[in-house]
């Protein structure tokens, strides 16, 4: 990684990154395997599968940066909250 080292990476970055890579390829394959129908879920609008990972990425940010302003850096709760709302997410939105 010494070629990006003026982004200032961690190995948590890319692991983030790689991560999201990922999940879009995994998305990728099961809509070419298994085409998704778009279903209304709990805020009475239409999502995919696409939507609510959209959803959930933009929402973990949220509670990332909330819990960096309010507690501190010890991000492992706040991950822990993440993943808690992705789940809900997937499940109801």
């Amino acid at each position: 990684m010494e070629h990006l080292a003026w982004m200032a990476w961690t190995w948590q970055t890319g692991a983030f990154f790689a991560l999201v890579a990922g999940l879009l390829a995994l998305l990728t394959t099961l809509a070419v395997n298994r085409p998704e129908i778009a279903r209304p879920g709990i805020l009475g609008i239409t999502t995919t599968r696409g939507d609510r990972l959209f959803i959930t990425l933009l929402g973990s940010a949220f509670i990332h940066l909330a819990w960096l302003g309010l507690v501190g850096p010890e991000l492992e709760i706040a991950s822990g909250l993440a993943l808690l709302y992705a789940a809900a997410v997937f499940r109801w939105v």
